[in-house]
Protein backbone atom coordinates (compact mmCIF):
# COMPACT_ATOMS: atom_id res chain seq x y z
CA UNK A 1 0.00 0.00 0.00
CA UNK A 2 1.06 3.32 -1.04
CA UNK A 3 1.69 6.22 1.53
CA UNK A 4 0.70 9.70 1.04
CA UNK A 5 1.26 12.62 2.89
CA UNK A 6 -1.10 15.32 2.29
CA UNK A 7 -0.77 18.72 3.33
CA UNK A 8 -4.15 20.12 3.31
CA UNK A 9 -5.89 23.03 5.62
CA UNK A 10 -9.19 23.16 3.81
CA UNK A 11 -10.63 19.90 5.86
CA UNK A 12 -13.91 19.44 3.81
CA UNK A 13 -11.76 18.88 0.60
CA UNK A 14 -8.92 17.06 2.74
CA UNK A 15 -12.47 14.91 3.91
CA UNK A 16 -13.16 14.12 0.33
CA UNK A 17 -9.49 13.68 -0.62
CA UNK A 18 -8.88 10.43 2.12
CA UNK A 19 -12.32 9.22 1.40
CA UNK A 20 -11.44 8.62 -2.50
CA UNK A 21 -7.93 8.27 -2.22
CA UNK A 22 -8.34 5.20 0.61
CA UNK A 23 -10.71 3.77 -1.79
CA UNK A 24 -8.16 3.82 -4.38
CA UNK A 25 -6.01 1.84 -1.49
CA UNK A 26 -3.85 4.59 -0.46
CA UNK A 27 -2.84 5.14 2.82
CA UNK A 28 -2.91 8.63 4.26
CA UNK A 29 -1.44 10.96 6.87
CA UNK A 30 -3.07 14.46 6.30
CA UNK A 31 -1.84 17.27 8.05
CA UNK A 32 -3.10 20.91 8.12
CA UNK A 33 0.20 23.33 8.55
CA UNK A 34 3.34 22.94 6.94
CA UNK A 35 5.97 22.43 10.21
CA UNK A 36 3.54 19.44 10.92
CA UNK A 37 3.93 18.26 6.98
CA UNK A 38 7.59 18.71 7.97
CA UNK A 39 7.93 17.00 11.29
CA UNK A 40 5.98 13.45 9.64
CA UNK A 41 8.92 13.28 6.85
CA UNK A 42 11.17 12.71 9.99
CA UNK A 43 9.09 9.92 11.50
CA UNK A 44 7.81 8.17 8.34
CA UNK A 45 8.39 7.33 4.33
CA UNK A 46 5.50 8.40 2.07
CA UNK A 47 5.74 7.85 -1.77
CA UNK A 48 4.16 10.75 -2.41
CA UNK A 49 3.64 14.43 -1.29
CA UNK A 50 0.25 16.25 -2.45
CA UNK A 51 0.83 19.49 -0.98
CA UNK A 52 -1.49 22.76 -0.84
CA UNK A 53 0.15 26.07 -1.01
CA UNK A 54 -1.28 28.54 1.22
CA UNK A 55 -1.31 26.84 4.28
CA UNK A 56 -0.12 27.64 7.69
CA UNK A 57 3.05 28.11 9.60
CA UNK A 58 5.34 26.77 6.44
CA UNK A 59 3.68 27.41 3.12
CA UNK A 60 4.01 24.54 0.37
CA UNK A 61 6.80 26.39 -1.56
CA UNK A 62 9.05 26.78 1.48
CA UNK A 63 8.32 23.23 2.95
CA UNK A 64 9.16 21.37 -0.45
CA UNK A 65 12.38 23.17 -0.75
CA UNK A 66 13.55 22.35 2.76
CA UNK A 67 12.71 18.65 1.71
CA UNK A 68 14.45 18.91 -1.72
CA UNK A 69 17.68 21.05 0.10
CA UNK A 70 17.52 18.05 2.59
CA UNK A 71 17.91 15.73 -0.36
CA UNK A 72 14.58 14.28 -0.03
CA UNK A 73 13.42 13.31 -3.73
CA UNK A 74 9.63 12.40 -3.11
CA UNK A 75 7.42 13.05 -5.89
CA UNK A 76 5.25 15.76 -5.26
CA UNK A 77 1.86 17.30 -6.47
CA UNK A 78 1.04 20.67 -5.59
CA UNK A 79 -2.41 21.24 -5.20
CA UNK A 80 -3.45 24.96 -5.20
CA UNK A 81 -5.67 27.60 -6.23
CA UNK A 82 -3.40 29.70 -7.50
CA UNK A 83 -3.46 29.84 -11.25
CA UNK A 84 -0.63 32.60 -12.12
CA UNK A 85 2.44 31.98 -14.27
CA UNK A 86 4.78 33.30 -11.38
CA UNK A 87 2.92 30.64 -8.69
CA UNK A 88 3.02 28.14 -11.46
CA UNK A 89 6.86 28.86 -11.85
CA UNK A 90 8.32 29.07 -8.26
CA UNK A 91 6.57 25.41 -7.99
CA UNK A 92 8.46 23.97 -10.17
CA UNK A 93 11.80 26.04 -9.15
CA UNK A 94 11.32 24.47 -5.77
CA UNK A 95 11.23 20.91 -6.59
CA UNK A 96 7.78 20.11 -7.67
CA UNK A 97 7.09 17.49 -9.73
CA UNK A 98 3.25 18.32 -11.09
CA UNK A 99 0.89 21.13 -9.99
CA UNK A 100 -2.64 20.66 -10.35
CA UNK A 101 -5.09 23.87 -9.66
CA UNK A 102 -8.14 24.07 -7.95
CA UNK A 103 -10.70 22.74 -8.36
CA UNK A 104 -9.67 19.82 -9.88
CA UNK A 105 -10.83 16.48 -10.87
CA UNK A 106 -9.80 13.20 -8.80
CA UNK A 107 -9.46 11.10 -11.81
CA UNK A 108 -7.39 13.70 -12.75
CA UNK A 109 -5.12 13.47 -10.02
CA UNK A 110 -4.97 9.76 -10.30
CA UNK A 111 -3.56 9.73 -13.38
CA UNK A 112 -1.08 12.30 -12.83
CA UNK A 113 -0.75 10.05 -8.96
CA UNK A 114 -0.02 6.94 -11.54
CA UNK A 115 2.56 8.71 -13.96
CA UNK A 116 4.80 9.91 -11.69
CA UNK A 117 4.96 6.23 -10.09
CA UNK A 118 5.69 4.71 -13.20
CA UNK A 119 8.22 7.57 -14.38
CA UNK A 120 10.21 6.59 -11.15
CA UNK A 121 10.66 3.19 -12.28
CA UNK A 122 11.80 4.54 -15.55
CA UNK A 123 9.05 2.69 -17.23
CA UNK A 124 5.22 3.46 -18.80
CA UNK A 125 4.25 -0.24 -17.81
CA UNK A 126 2.45 -0.78 -14.45
CA UNK A 127 3.82 -3.99 -13.94
CA UNK A 128 7.54 -4.59 -14.06
CA UNK A 129 8.57 -8.85 -14.06
CA UNK A 130 11.81 -10.61 -12.97
CA UNK A 131 11.77 -13.98 -13.35
CA UNK A 132 8.65 -15.70 -11.43
CA UNK A 133 8.45 -12.20 -9.63
CA UNK A 134 5.92 -9.47 -10.70
CA UNK A 135 5.82 -6.36 -9.57
CA UNK A 136 3.25 -3.81 -9.43
CA UNK A 137 3.79 -0.44 -9.32
CA UNK A 138 0.57 1.67 -8.56
CA UNK A 139 -0.02 -0.91 -5.80
CA UNK A 140 3.64 -1.38 -4.40
CA UNK A 141 3.00 -5.02 -4.61
CA UNK A 142 5.09 -8.17 -4.65
CA UNK A 143 3.23 -11.33 -6.71
CA UNK A 144 5.59 -15.11 -7.48
CA UNK A 145 3.79 -17.31 -9.94
CA UNK A 146 0.56 -15.10 -9.33
CA UNK A 147 -0.18 -15.30 -5.92
CA UNK A 148 0.77 -12.29 -3.35
CA UNK A 149 3.59 -12.43 -1.38
CA UNK A 150 2.63 -10.93 2.42
CA UNK A 151 5.99 -8.68 3.13
CA UNK A 152 7.27 -6.81 6.24
CA UNK A 153 7.35 -2.95 5.88
CA UNK A 154 11.14 -3.26 5.56
CA UNK A 155 11.39 -6.18 3.41
CA UNK A 156 8.71 -4.14 0.67
CA UNK A 157 11.04 -1.16 1.28
CA UNK A 158 13.63 -3.32 0.13
CA UNK A 159 11.95 -4.94 -2.89
CA UNK A 160 10.83 -1.58 -3.94
CA UNK A 161 14.47 0.07 -3.95
CA UNK A 162 15.72 -2.81 -5.95
CA UNK A 163 12.74 -2.81 -8.65
CA UNK A 164 13.21 0.70 -8.80
CA UNK A 165 16.42 0.57 -9.88
CA UNK A 166 16.75 -2.94 -11.26
CA UNK A 167 20.06 -4.45 -12.90
CA UNK A 168 21.81 -1.41 -10.54
CA UNK A 169 23.88 -2.25 -7.91
CA UNK A 170 22.66 -0.53 -4.62
CA UNK A 171 25.38 0.79 -1.84
CA UNK A 172 25.01 -0.90 1.17
CA UNK A 173 25.19 2.96 2.50
CA UNK A 174 22.33 4.00 0.65
CA UNK A 175 20.65 0.57 1.56
CA UNK A 176 20.72 1.56 4.74
CA UNK A 177 20.04 5.34 4.72
CA UNK A 178 16.95 4.74 2.95
CA UNK A 179 15.67 1.77 5.61
CA UNK A 180 16.45 4.17 8.44
CA UNK A 181 13.55 5.92 8.07
CA UNK A 182 11.68 5.23 11.73
CA UNK A 183 15.08 3.78 13.63
CA UNK A 184 18.51 3.52 12.77
CA UNK A 185 19.08 0.23 10.35
CA UNK A 186 22.71 -1.64 10.71
CA UNK A 187 24.46 -3.72 8.12
CA UNK A 188 23.88 -6.67 10.28
CA UNK A 189 19.59 -5.97 10.07
CA UNK A 190 20.17 -5.22 6.10
CA UNK A 191 21.67 -8.87 5.59
CA UNK A 192 18.66 -10.61 7.60
CA UNK A 193 16.16 -8.56 5.28
CA UNK A 194 18.38 -9.30 1.98
CA UNK A 195 18.44 -12.95 3.31
CA UNK A 196 14.66 -13.26 3.74
CA UNK A 197 14.01 -12.05 0.28
CA UNK A 198 16.47 -14.16 -1.32
CA UNK A 199 14.35 -17.43 0.29
CA UNK A 200 11.48 -16.21 -2.00
CA UNK A 201 14.19 -17.35 -4.76
CA UNK A 202 14.19 -13.55 -6.01
CA UNK A 203 17.58 -12.94 -7.67
CA UNK A 204 19.51 -10.60 -5.47
CA UNK A 205 22.83 -10.97 -5.98
CA UNK A 206 25.78 -10.03 -3.56
CA UNK A 207 28.35 -7.46 -5.24
CA UNK A 208 31.40 -8.00 -2.65
CA UNK A 209 32.79 -4.65 -1.04
CA UNK A 210 29.99 -2.66 -2.42
CA UNK A 211 26.28 -4.10 -2.11
CA UNK A 212 23.67 -5.50 -4.08
CA UNK A 213 21.74 -5.85 -7.43
CA UNK A 214 18.57 -6.87 -8.61
CA UNK A 215 19.52 -8.86 -11.69
CA UNK A 216 16.75 -9.30 -14.32
CA UNK A 217 18.73 -12.47 -16.17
Amino acid sequence: MKKILLLEDDEILAESLIELLEVESFSITHVVNGEDALEATFSSHFDIYLFDVNVPELNGFELLKSLRDSGDKTPTIFLTALVDVSSLSEGFEVGADDYLKKPFDFDELLIRMHALFKKQYNTYLNEIKVAAFTFYIDKNELYKKGLFIALSPYELKLATLFFKELDKTLSKEYLIEELSYDKEMSDGALRVHINKLRKLELPIVTIKGVGYRLSSS
